[in-house]
């Protein structure tokens, strides 16, 4: 009897099953990670665009901007102002919101600082209470 040594059908099946098995839970896996990621970025711009409102502009003012840009917190790195989707601050799908209130002639007495964030709820600061 001529017995071959190669591998059967169902061999091979179970085999491409559970590569492809395996292949699905890295890439689920990564695309997990990428959004980990991206709200990590997301939290630190949020948070560059908060300490340099109170620490640096409102110092310095005693107000808020009615909006702020790289021109009015010249201290933060002007790439903060731009979300990992690549959308400005300021532009309709920006995931980066700045909101204010209470606002006469451009200077604002408050404002919430938001970012849309993929893997959780919103990430939100606000301007320190000053009573």
């Amino acid at each position: 009897m001529n017995r071959s040594h190669g591998f059967t059908v169902l061999e091979l099946l179970i085999v491409i099953a559970f590569l492809s098995l395996a292949s699905i839970t890295l890439l689920s896996q990564r695309a997990n990670l990428n959004a980990t990621h991206r709200d990590d970025q997301r939290k630190t711009a949020i948070n560059a665009m908060y300490y340099n409102l109170e620490e640096v502009y409102y110092a310095k003012d005693g107000h808020y901007p009615a909006s702020i840009d790289s021109k009015n917190l010249p201290a933060m790195d002007p790439s903060l102002f731009t979300d990992p989707t690549g959308v400005e601050l300021g532009k309709p799908q920006a995931n980066y919101r700045y909101e204010t209130s209470d606002c006469t002639n451009e200077k604002c007495k408050l404002y919430t600082l938001r970012s849309t964030m993929e893997r959780e709820a919103d990430f939100v600061k606000t301007n320190r209470d000053r009573n």
